[in-house]
């Protein structure tokens, strides 16, 4: 959970103002204008502050995290004993699922995964192993740890969990995903987007859609 280090960069060549309605491809993903998407409803109270400085939604989770406690390699990620800081950053994801919101639960990519309480609430500090894509609370930020760098991308976080990710599918939420990327529709398969750094990523399953809720990631995440 230290400073963050370098990243993987992608240019959002997006209409200016985002007003527009062309799409753009840029380092093989494409984008269009969040305008595209129609009208979004705005997003709930994002909930109390969570250990990490970061709201944790006063939600269901949207799907637990047995699956992902095997310890063994997924999609190249391997899962050690200490945290691997070579490559260090965080992305945020939220979800919503026809309009409500599901919370991204602690312990994901953390076998025996063992939490301590804080006056913030829960926060996961260590387990058998870490794989390099987890998460300490449930705020929704995905640590990104690894000994090498390379562009990991939202796929292989959801592999890490042990839950399913396309376009008709978010975990165990079946329906039509939309995808929002820093404030602009994504529209390539959402298993392909890319965990940036500070990358503020949202899946909606169905309908209503919500405008972006975005966070303030405070010093040191």
């Amino acid at each position: 959970m230290a400073a963050i280090g370098a990243t993987v960069g992608i240019t959002l060549g997006i209409t200016s103002g985002g007003t527009g309605s062309a799409a753009s491809v840029t380092s093989g993903h494409t984008f269009a204008p969040i305008s595209t998407l129609g009208a979004l409803r705005p997003p709930p109270p994002p909930g109390a502050l969570g250990p990490e400085g970061v709201p944790v939604p006063a939600a269901a989770q949207l799907a637990g995290t047995a699956a992902s406690t095997t310890g063994r390699p997924i999609d190249g990620i391997s899962c050690q004993t200490t945290e691997q800081t070579l490559f260090h950053i965080h992305a945020h994801l939220t979800v919503f699922v026809n309009g409500t919101p599901r919370q991204i639960p602690a312990g994901i990519g953390i076998p025996g995964a063992q939490a301590q309480s804080t006056a913030r609430g829960s926060l996961v500090s260590g387990g058998t192993c870490l794989y390099w894509l987890h998460t300490h609370a449930a705020a929704g930020i995905i640590h990104i740890e690894s000994p090498v760098k390379r562009t990991y991308t939202l796929g292989d976080f959801f592999d890490v969990w042990g839950q399913r990710l396309g376009p008709d599918q978010v975990g165990p939420s079946v329906g039509h995903v939309t995808a929002i990327y820093d404030g602009h529709a994504y529209l390539g398969n959402p298993r392909d987007i890319p965990l940036t750094a500070h990358a503020q990523i949202q899946l909606e399953v169905g309908r209503p859609l919500i405008a972006q809720q975005l966070i303030t990631f405070p010093p040191g995440l």
